[in-house]
């Protein structure tokens, strides 16, 4: 499913990555699937039975946390409805309103696996509010990857009709008023519908899901601007022979330098004798293999949220079929965490090698092209004070991409002893990647002026449609001027993922 889909339709067979994008970005309408329904159905009803039969279920004739050991009659009142005010504590920022759409979308997907045991009206009243853009407004800074109790409270709030939300015209209303305003009908809550509704990493998922989609944008550019790179330095092409890769086939290696020499195809930089040197600065030698590392590391992060979209994180979960409700641990999403952990690594390796091609291309002892690439006059400056900009965003990346810490303050009396910190290392990891797409936006903007000063030189088919595109966006530097507004609008190409199409399969 692409994600400019039109309408989603979730399934028993879980989500992808291009689904979740597709709500949350582009408005997509969502439906739950009739196999989807016959699950959920089929969870409820099982556990009712459960619950009917005097069994301690947790969060169901319990209470939550610490109070496991307070027992409950869900019969006489489950208060589930009350499960999400104590637990709506978040701070910080307010998702955006694609932010929001991507923890609801998540959370809907999970539901339809058919393990949740959340009740099928509550079920379709979170796909309503999807599709009446009914968006709650969600504190970011709560959760410590365990379940992301906070915000999905904050979300669950307005299903009770109280919390806040914002709707399609701007305003700020009452979770009553916005369900009223979309002619939307307050669900009943059913005996674990407040618990399913918070009991989950959705809020991760999602975000991750946004962030890849991203990340993916930026690698492609990323891969680009290093193509222009190697026009713009002449550098010599031998590292991307197809025997280096036999040699050593390291992970994604063949693929970047298959990808790379299909951008230069059809120029002059592919004739013999066209390099400057025999040996290029490693930060051009070694794409193939550093930016195949990372290509590595971003579809094991692609994979590991594609999993979590298709798994059940339920505790207790409801299986239906074999007549059992199961506690568990799947909640804690340690896989993902350090996937996208090692990703914040990969992107910072990227960052550097970035970073060192613009150094090389503004040194007139490596480029042999004037110095900060300055257009003719006396005292003209160039883009030597833009190396202050690419130094501190390395920096900056390169501080994002430690890991997070594994010990954390545990919490619940000490029954949670363990956290994955999942959101933390989801938005410190898209923090990262906005500065990496302000720094690929730079070396476009760096090789393309390298280009330009080289004269007379035929690029290759998919450069010269890159340089194009640069062009249209960017101007020729013919006298100094502050490149800060080219930067922002190429960066925000990328970001629509206008720049450059798709170069590497995430499979």
């Amino acid at each position: 499913m692409g994600a400019d889909a039109k309408s989603v339709i979730f399934d028993a067979s879980g989500a992808d990555i291009d689904a979740i994008c597709a709500v949350a970005r582009n408005g997509a309408e969502v439906a739950i699937g009739a196999d989807a329904i016959a699950g959920i159905e089929a969870a409820y009803a099982c556990l009712l039975r459960h619950a009917g039969a005097g069994k301690a279920i947790y969060g169901v004739s319990t209470g939550l946390g610490a109070a496991v050991d307070t027992r409950l009659d869900p019969a006489k009142d489950s208060g589930q409805h009350r499960i999400p005010r104590p637990r709506a504590v978040g701070v910080g920022r307010f998702a955006e309103a694609d932010e929001v759409r991507a923890m609801m979308a998540a959370r809907l997907a999970r539901f339809c696996l058919g393990y949740s045991g959340v009740s099928p009206e509550v079920a379709q009243a979170l796909a309503g509010m999807l599709n009446c853009s009914v968006h709650p407004k969600v504190p970011m800074t709560g959760s410590i990857g365990e379940a992301d109790l906070p915000p999905l409270a904050h979300i669950a709030l307005v299903l009770v009709g109280e919390g806040r939300a914002i709707l399609p015209d701007g305003r700020e209303v009452s979770g009553a008023d916005a369900l009223a305003a979309a002619s939307l009908v307050q669900p009943s809550f059913g005996i674990k519908d407040g618990l399913s509704l918070i009991s989950s990493n959705a809020a991760s998922v999602g975000l991750a899901c946004l962030m890849l989609q991203d990340i993916r944008r930026i690698f492609d550019a990323h891969i680009g601007a290093a193509a222009l790179s190697y026009e713009g330095f002449r550098a010599s092409l031998d590292p991307l022979d197809p025997l280096a890769s036999r040699l050593r086939p390291g992970p994604g290696q063949g693929e970047v330098a298959a990808a790379v020499r299909s951008l230069l195809e059809g120029g002059d930089l592919m004739k013999p004798g066209a390099a400057r040197r025999l040996q290029d600065p490693l930060s051009l030698r070694c794409v193939p293999s550093v930016s195949g590392a990372a290509l590595h590391a971003l579809r094991a992060a692609w994979t590991a949220t594609e999993l979590e979209l298709g798994s059940s994180d339920d505790n207790p979960s409801v299986l239906a079929d074999e007549d059992v409700v199961l506690p568990t641990g799947n909640f804690n999403p340690t896989h993902m965490v350090l996937a996208f952990d090692t990703l914040g690594l990969a992107l910072a390796r990227l960052a550097a090698m970035a970073a060192e091609r613009i150094m090389k291309l503004l040194s007139p002892g490596f480029s042999d092209l004037p110095r900060f690439l300055a257009p003719e006059g006396v005292g003209a400056n160039g883009f030597g004070a833009l190396q202050k900009t690419v130094a501190a965003l390395t920096a900056e990346i390169g501080h994002l991409a430690m890991p997070m810490p594994f010990a954390v303050t545990p919490v619940a009396d000490r029954v949670e002893d363990y956290a994955s910190l999942a959101m933390s290392v989801i938005d410190k990891t898209g923090r990262l990647a906005v500065k990496l797409r302000y720094l690929t936006a730079i070396e476009l903007i760096i090789a393309a002026r390298a280009i330009d000063l080289r004269g007379a030189i035929k690029l290759g088919e998919g450069t010269g449609m890159l340089f194009t595109v640069v062009r249209s966006i960017a101007p020729p530097l013919d006298v100094d001027r502050s490149p800060s507004n080219d930067i922002y609008a190429l960066a925000d190409c990328i970001a629509a993922g206008t720049l450059i199409g798709p170069l590497l399969s995430m499979k």
